[in-house]
């Protein structure tokens, strides 16, 4: 069974939870897809983008699989699992498509680039990390997608690429390095805010900032309703919806709860909070232009890989060290300290303990980064930036991010990486769950979205020709190699990047 096609198109009403990319990209599918269909965005702060998508909570890395090495893990017969980098780096160039179109077509504007070029890097030490390395880099560059990647080994090469990493390493250290020069970087707060400022420049299309969606409920003639509360007055009202879609971060597992369908039963959230050490010292952060991701340690989530990172923000050059992974009970930055415990439910106490047990080296690493000193954060920059110094580098805050725990057929919990769509038999409502990658593939998320919840529609010739219209390579595969790399050079030309 899958979402009925509105008798009157004019009637029909979408509510979107939470304003920040996942929201924007599904509201500018849904206004192109249905421009007649009404559309409701439910922010609960007072402005969008605040939480997940702004450029200090997200790392930005346009997440592409070039230099993330938690997405080529070594499997046990010694060769390299490339799968999941070949499915991310197709998402984000089905992203950056989606993007050069709104910006071809004027339907975004930003004063400063939302997307910049920034080598991509991965760097190791130690003989059996550059033995992975050295295999990583062949097994890549067999496909299009990688095939411009460098490898070296060498100290004066690599110093040549990122200075601040080779100055005061001792030369008899084994090291190896990849280098992608058309990596980018991309700031989700700005590309997000221009997103819904073009939705709410269109006629049947209403923001609501500083609404907070407090039950969302079944109704006889199975529409949603939806109760909302204005927090500046404390006024409530009830909305009647046929379509509600929750992209509320860390915030989407209870508000699945709420609905009492069975595909919200058995879902546990696990927060995993963050901080950075940021340098205020400009002579360095202009020495240093590049995203260099290391190894994770053993047990750490996926965003917690340690990297020194060049970010444009607000137009500015910054760089920032970390993550560093800490504990928090709230689900969003800016939530409750109640939401983990108010989470817990009879359908769920289970797998969080059972996936507690099973994950206790996660448990056992974010005690030991929550207990860390200062000296012992600063100790892991010096691993990569051998010449830091404390003075340059202050602590800031991060995003919260939300792994998801899921029931298992056995009724255990599974402690879940990267993001799962779940959606109600008839495809009327749909939440997103989990983190990383999020925003780097939010636009192939959400088509996925678009086929769990609107499968017959996804087949007809109009739904068709707008879809490829907006991405030529829609239905396509870019493991073809002319058409990735005719689409990174288009794409590349409209966005001003390298290419």
């Amino acid at each position: 069974m899958s979402q009925k096609a509105p008798s009157n198109p004019n009637d029909f009403h979408i509510t979107l939870i939470g304003a920040g990319i996942m929201s924007a990209t599904l509201g500018i599918f849904l206004h192109k897809l249905m421009p007649i269909a009404r559309i409701s965005i439910y922010e609960r702060l007072d402005q969008v983008a605040a939480e997940s998508s702004n450029a200090w909570n997200n790392a930005g890395t346009g997440h592409s699989a070039f230099c993330e090495l938690n997405y080529t893990p070594e499997k046990k017969d010694g060769n390299i699992d490339i799968t999941n980098a070949l499915k991310i780096a197709q998402a984000f160039e089905v992203s950056k498509q989606f993007w050069a179109h709104l910006l071809e077509m004027g339907d975004i504007h930003s004063k400063t680039p939302f997307i910049n070029d920034i080598d991509h890097m991965s760097f190791v030490w130690g003989k059996e990390n550059v033995d992975y390395l050295k295999k990583r880099h062949s097994a890549m560059t067999k496909f299009a997608f990688f095939e411009d990647m460098l490898y070296s080994e060498d100290h004066t090469e690599i110093k040549e690429w990122v200075p601040l990493l080779m100055e005061g390493r001792k030369p008899s250290q084994a090291i190896a390095a990849t280098r992608m020069p058309i990596g980018t970087d991309v700031n989700f707060g700005d590309l997000t805010q221009s997103m819904i400022e073009y939705l709410c420049d269109q006629p049947n299309v209403e923001l609501f900032l500083g609404h907070e969606v407090e039950d969302i409920f079944r109704t006889f003639d199975e529409r949603w309703k939806i109760e909302v509360k204005e927090l500046a007055q404390g006024v409530k009202s009830t909305i009647s919806t046929d379509f509600v879609f929750i992209g509320a971060g860390g915030a989407a597992i209870p508000l699945l709860e709420k609905t009492d369908l069975p595909i919200g039963q058995g879902y546990g959230g696990f927060p995993v909070s963050g901080q950075f050490l940021a340098c205020t010292n400009e002579e360095v952060i202009n020495r240093h232009e590049a995203k260099v991701y290391g190894k994770a340690e053993v047990g750490s989530p996926p965003m917690s890989v340690p990297h020194l990172d060049t970010r444009m923000i607000d137009g500015k050059r910054t760089l920032l060290f970390g993550p560093y992974a800490g504990f928090s009970t709230k689900f969003l930055k800016n939530g409750s300290y109640f939401d983990l415990p108010l989470s817990i439910e009879s359908h769920n106490i289970w797998p969080l303990i059972t996936a507690g047990f099973k994950n206790f080296q996660l448990t056992k690493y974010l005690v030991k980064q929550v207990i860390q000193s200062d000296e012992d954060r600063f100790e892991l920059l010096r691993q990569y930036y051998p010449n830091a110094k404390m003075k340059d580098w202050e602590l800031k805050t991060a995003g919260q991010r939300v792994q998801i725990i899921k029931r298992n057929a056995d009724g255990d919990g599974e402690l879940q990486f990267g993001t799962e769509i779940v959606s109600s038999d008839d495809g009327s409502l749909a939440a997103l769950l989990g983190a990383s990658p999020g925003a780097s593939t939010s636009v192939q998320i959400m088509l996925d979205l678009l086929q769990k919840c609107f499968p017959s529609d996804m087949e007809t010739t109009e739904w068709i020709e707008i879809l490829t219209e907006m991405i030529p390579s829609y239905r396509k595969s870019l493991n073809d190699r002319e058409l990735c790399l005719a689409t990174r050079a288009r794409t590349s030309g409209i966005l001003k990047l390298e290419g």
